[in-house]
């Protein structure tokens, strides 16, 4: 028989009983709504077949609705407390549980190896760890991820968008990534100061045959000045404003354009034509697009 999933008052005792009280240094805010949990289990797209990565099990609330839907769960708890407990509220011989920084993890701590990612992520490193898991876990297929909705709506954004920035294209080079729905601060203990939203993504087969290192490097460096002109913003990288503009001029954009207004895979082409194109070296447009990848 499956445990049952964790209210208000269970969430309390349990922590009581623990002596463990939430703390903003770890990004601790226990879901306490079953609703919720049953919103987001179902959301998330799992079939039977699925291993859950969880980040952030913290009290086990959510990891309780994710037993009874997958065939395993791994719990990455940071804090060694919350860890040890774990087991004893999630009783499913088929969850096993990390005591590490999920920032750290490597794929292979994982057996057998996660396929879907679905968390509640601490609000301070939710971007780093979406991003560190996709980048050393590529048996995930997706994942839907709770995180503050200021963060929720950068990572969806689309080009255009006031924003859209880092996270947005960062993501996009490894997903497809959709809102997914809000939640509101009422469903956690303690009540955050903030609504929480829903990210769905689903992997995708990253554009062009760059390194992804290569093409972050030029998505860093436009929106780390992302008032200035492209031809400004990629001085640094590219070792000087007139080389930027060849760069720019290779990959087919305008070196008067701004990082906002571009796609991942017009920062691939970025990154495509400085590694093709030597320093005043001649480059047409069409040799630096990356080639499209039937879905």
């Amino acid at each position: 028989m499956a445990d049952a999933l964790l209210g208000p008052a269970e969430i309390r005792e349990l922590a009581a009983r623990l002596g463990v009280a939430p703390t903003k240094k770890l990004g601790q805010n226990f879901l306490h709504d079953p609703n919720t949990i049953r919103r987001i289990v179902a959301a998330a797209g799992l079939t039977p077949d699925d291993v859950a990565l969880e980040v952030g099990p913290g009290l086990g609330s959510l990891t309780l609705g994710l037993a009874g839907a997958v065939k395993h769960v791994h719990a990455v708890e940071i804090d060694p407390r919350l860890a040890e407990a774990l087991p004893a509220t999630v009783t499913a011989a088929h969850l096993t549980v990390h005591n590490a920084d999920a920032l750290h993890v490597r794929g292979g701590d994982f057996d057998p190896a996660p396929t879907m990612l679905v968390a509640n992520l601490p609000y301070n490193v939710a971007v780093p760890v979406v991003l560190h898991l996709l980048a050393e876990l590529p048996s995930l297929r997706g994942g839907l991820v709770m995180v503050q909705k200021e963060v929720a709506d950068r990572l969806v954004a689309g080009p255009g968008s006031k924003v859209y920035g880092v996270p947005s294209v960062k993501l996009a080079w490894y997903a497809d990534a959709r809102a997914a729905g809000k939640v509101p601060p009422a469903v956690f203990w303690p009540v955050p100061n903030v609504d929480s939203g829903l990210v769905a993504f689903t992997r995708r087969t990253p554009p062009g045959d760059i390194d992804r290192s290569a093409v972050f490097a030029v998505v860093d460096a436009a929106f780390a000045q992302r008032r200035k002109t492209l031809r400004a913003a990629l001085a640094g990288w590219a070792g000087g404003a007139a080389r930027a503009e060849e760069v720019l001029v290779a990959a087919g954009i305008s070196p008067q354009a701004r990082g906002e207004s571009l796609t991942v895979e017009q920062f691939v082409a970025i990154a495509a034509a400085a590694k093709l194109s030597p320093p005043g070296g001649k480059l047409s447009p069409s040799d630096t697009q990356p080639e499209e990848v039937d879905s």
